[in-house]
């Protein structure tokens, strides 16, 4: 009796025998009696434009059918030459006609038979539950529709993700570090995989440890955008390892921050196998140990070249060609870094030009060695001043040895205004006296009664404070231990 009132009360179940909307193609038609259709409908989602069809379709099947329709499935794939054997562990539709919708869909991406054989897995997922909301989602954050297929080449695990749960909110994590909203395509296309972590993960701290040390949370931003990839490295075996090297080389905490924020793609030079055999180089070629912070804080790049064979080659060139020595080789290095990269036709330019001037072979050494961004000068000014020089300033070749700095100074905003000064007061002084210092201080020496000699000017130590002649060494966050600087920059993260 209770089983029959419960019956009774019970309410009716709507079941449908027909269907109309997809036919089986020969020869994989699977005849079954009657089957149950399911009908049901979604609430109203938040993302009106990812909400799931009203009508989902499936046939309800036994052990044997299911067993029957992927041997049939199978079969099919084989025919266009798609590798199963990884389909085996997943659910797969209940006929051939969605399998073959999957299949077209990809192709209409871009993607052939070898890009599904690479990840067979993606067509396990359903055009309208899951392709279809994922790729909507990845046009709307930024990604063009023409890059799409790129895009899921290069992660296909996206369209198992979940718009709601996953993807969303790492973007709303990435928004929150600063990336701008029409930079967001650009940062996934990168570094699709960023898609895929967790926020509680390497994400955040790495993040967090970069601002431990000093870079400003304003910059995290930006320096997603240029190098995403330093998201996914770990602290403990990436990150650490490379920032407490570079401190060991005497590189001050707040100038590797300024660099990270630069130039943030460092953290991806390999430590063993590329830092430190390039600090090794450099001081094998004569580079002392106590200016290799300078250079690494000049040209950070340098970490990460194929360092030996452009040293091997830039010290021949300038052994053969300018007749400087391996020590003053090494002096240039020091100097100007970046002129391990310059291509030597670009070296022998300026140095073409002084010789075509008469300046002796032994007088250009001197001059590159004593200023090496000398060889990087445009010839058309360096013309232009040496004329200047010559015809209204009429001194000896001997003062432009002695001070080849001349060439680095504007002659239209900084040599003819201060010589004109200079001729009306009847004053006669070094070139350095007048162009190596600033507008106020140029007027205080005019205004002044003799000449004074030169001094030292502020100094900076790598590894030390800024001291300024006459006064205290300045320190900044002096009276802040470094536990409570840290505690400070993470809570304005």
């Amino acid at each position: 009796m209770t089983s029959l009132l419960l019956l009774r009360r019970a309410k009716p179940i709507k079941i449908f025998t027909h269907f109309t909307q997809y036919s089986f193609p020969q020869p994989y038609q699977v005849t079954l009696k009657n089957p149950i259709i399911l009908s049901f409908s979604t609430q109203t989602s938040k993302f009106p434009e990812y909400e799931m069809p009203s009508v989902t379709w499936g046939v309800i099947q036994g052990r044997k059918e299911r067993l029957v329709s992927r041997v049939i499935i199978c079969d099919y794939l084989k025919t266009l030459g798609i590798l199963s054997d990884e389909l085996q562990n997943v659910e797969l539709p209940s006929t051939v006609e969605v399998m073959r919708e999957r299949v077209e869909f990809l192709q209409k991406l871009g993607f052939t038979i070898d890009d599904i054989n690479h990840y067979p897995l993606m067509l396990a997922c359903s055009v309208r539950k899951n392709m279809i909301p994922v790729l909507g989602y990845l046009e709307k954050i930024g990604i063009s529709r023409s890059k799409l297929g790129e895009f899921i080449k290069n992660y296909p695990q996206v369209l198992h993700a979940s718009v709601v749960v996953e993807l969303a909110p790492v973007v709303k994590f990435l928004r929150g570090l600063d990336v701008e909203k029409q930079d967001l395509g650009y940062v996934l296309l990168k570094y699709p995989e960023l898609l895929g972590f967790k926020l509680e993960g390497t994400m955040s701290t790495s993040v967090a440890y970069l601002v431990s040390i000093g870079v400003r949370p304003r910059d995290i931003g930006p320096m997603v955008t240029q190098y995403p990839y330093f998201l996914g490295m770990r602290v403990g075996s990436m990150i650490k390892p490379l920032v407490d090297y570079l401190l060991s080389l005497g590189l001050p905490k707040t100038i590797l921050a300024r660099m990270l924020e630069k130039r943030v793609y460092i953290l991806g030079y390999d430590l063993e196998e590329t830092v430190k055999p390039n600090v090794e180089c450099l001081l094998s070629f004569g580079i002392r140990r106590e200016v290799l912070a300078s250079i690494i804080a000049q040209y950070p790049q340098i970490l990460g070249l194929p360092l030996k064979a452009k040293l091997s080659s830039q010290q021949y060139f300038f052994n053969l060609k300018l007749k400087i020595d391996p020590q003053g080789f090494a002096q240039v290095i020091e100097k100007m870094p970046q002129i391990v990269t310059l291509h030597q036709h670009v070296i022998m330019k300026p140095i073409e030009f002084l010789l075509g001037r008469t300046v002796p072979s032994e007088d250009v050494a001197k001059m590159v060695v004593k200023f090496p961004q000398l060889v990087a000068l445009r010839v058309e000014l360096m013309k232009n001043s040496y004329y200047f020089f010559k015809s209204e300033m009429g001194r000896p070749l001997k003062e432009l040895v002695e001070f080849p700095e001349y060439f680095s100074y504007s002659l239209e905003s900084r040599i003819k205004p201060r010589y004109q000064r200079l001729k009306s007061k009847g004053i006669r002084c070094s070139l350095n006296w007048f162009l190596n210092c600033s507008d106020q201080r140029f007027e205080e020496r005019l205004q002044g009664d003799y000449i004074e000699t030169e001094s030292i000017g502020p100094k900076f130590c790598m590894g030390g404070k800024l001291e300024l002649p006459g006064s205290e060494i300045v320190s900044d966050e002096e009276d802040e231990s470094e536990d409570e600087v840290l505690h400070r920059r993470t809570v304005s993260l």
